[in-house]
């Protein structure tokens, strides 16, 4: 197998020498062989896991602990741990499927209140039990609440109360919130539903307006989840090349 310097593998990768040695740090390549005059030797396992992390990693919007599952699936890989890694693959692949779920039945309820529907419902939730709902902090809730997105009722002890109609409007905050969204952007929108001026949400997810101040590495974040969704049928591929070439490569010692 052919080995590498430092500056040969960034070139190979597109990247600064200084980032190649940034994923070792952050554990996401394996340990290099070092020679004597204490230079990396790096091979073409360390060159094709770099490129499967940045197929891993170039969709921005992964939310709910999306990214930090690719991290672990990255640093299975570097470590040679095939099995695991391709078991946490298919648990990031079920967590891609419940974030789209979660985002077009946002969709779906942002159109249900532009026409003027409403349910009766004797929904009455405490802030804790709304958070371990939606699976966010009740410092999220909180923070949205001080933020104007939401404005509450309270019962008659005082408390604040979350009843359905709140609940479908923090599913609405939560998915574009995963999506970086700014909170002013948030607000905006929701301005906009409750003024029913949003004929196609699709189209205000999907084409966002610059003017909005949305911190967004991707124009929508259904499209960016169905191409996570999409990368993952070409991370299957690489993780039994890596698992091949892991064969034939020589590893450091524990001296190392």
């Amino acid at each position: 197998m052919k080995t590498y310097s430092t500056s040969e593998v960034a070139k190979m990768v597109d990247l600064h020498p200084n980032t190649i040695r940034r994923y070792e740090e952050w554990n996401l390549i394996p340990e290099p062989l070092r020679k004597k005059n204490g230079y990396r030797i790096y091979n073409d396992f360390h060159v094709e896991l770099i490129k499967t992390s940045r197929i891993a990693f170039q969709i921005e919007v992964l939310q709910s602990g999306l990214r930090e599952s690719m991290r672990g699936i990255i640093k299975a890989l570097a470590n040679y741990k095939f099995d695991q890694a391709r078991t946490l693959l298919d648990q990031y692949i079920v967590a891609v499927d419940q974030e789209i779920d979660r985002a077009e039945e946002a969709i779906h309820i942002v159109e249900y209140l532009l026409k003027g529907e409403t349910k009766e419902s004797s929904l009455s939730l405490k802030r804790r039990e709304v958070a371990v709902y939606l699976g966010v902090t009740t410092d999220a809730l909180r923070n949205w609440e001080l933020n104007g997105l939401l404005t509450l009722k309270r019962n008659q002890n005082g408390y604040r109360i979350y009843k359905m109609e709140d609940l479908n409007r923090l599913k609405i905050i939560r998915t574009l919130r995963s999506a970086k969204y700014s909170l002013e952007a948030i607000l905006r929108l929701l301005n906009f539903i409750d003024l029913s001026q949003v004929q196609d949400i699709r189209a205000v997810l999907n084409q966002p307006n610059p003017n909005e101040d949305i911190i967004s590495a991707c124009d929508s974040l259904i499209i960016s989840l169905e191409k996570a969704k999409e990368n993952t049928i070409g991370l299957k591929d690489n993780i039994c090349q890596l698992q091949e070439l892991s064969k034939m490569i020589e590893r450091p010692t524990a001296s190392h």
